[in-house]
């Protein structure tokens, strides 16, 4: 059983996402109470392949009160765990001009933290407006649909 700690809303909007992997990651005992009580911040975070390695920059943890940890970085970069061909093809994905690696969901399966990243494409500023007017088209159809079931149904309960 998975349950979805925190979502980086900005992810859908500031990119078209087009794969997702689900990776472990390297926490200290501090660090995973806190993202366990809701103290974090993946709105900054990022992704970056190096030296054969998955790594996640930015990911914001502050530091656990009763730890008493001293020179405690809280957006230090985290280890992330993938098997090789997946870091190998993250690699190449992220190589080409205009593709990044982005955190869209953090969550606790079987007691571990995992993160679910995604290859992502950046949109452009008309690409957003495009997806901001499709959502509130879709809004709008909802509504009529709603308004013209409630309204069946109140004229059939007055007869």
């Amino acid at each position: 059983m998975a349950s979805v700690l925190g979502v980086n809303r900005r992810a859908r909007y500031e990119y078209e996402l087009l794969e997702t992997f689900l990776a472990g990651i390297v926490l200290s005992g501090p660090e995973i109470k806190q993202l366990r009580a809701g103290r974090f911040s993946l709105n900054e975070a990022f992704g970056k392949i190096e030296a054969g390695e998955a790594w996640l920059y930015a990911l914001h943890i502050p530091p656990y009160e009763s730890a008493g940890l001293r020179n405690y970085d809280p957006i230090r970069r985290r280890k992330l765990l993938l098997q090789k061909r997946e870091i190998q093809h993250l690699h190449a994905e992220t190589q080409q001009k205009g593709m990044a690696l982005v955190p869209v969901r953090l969550l606790l399966k079987n007691g571990f933290a995992k993160v679910e990243i995604a290859v992502g494409r950046g949109k452009r500023q008309y690409d957003k407006r495009e997806a901001i007017a499709k959502k509130e088209a879709r809004r709008e159809v909802e509504r009529a649909h709603k308004h013209a079931r409630l309204g069946n149904t109140r004229r059939d309960s007055r007869r």
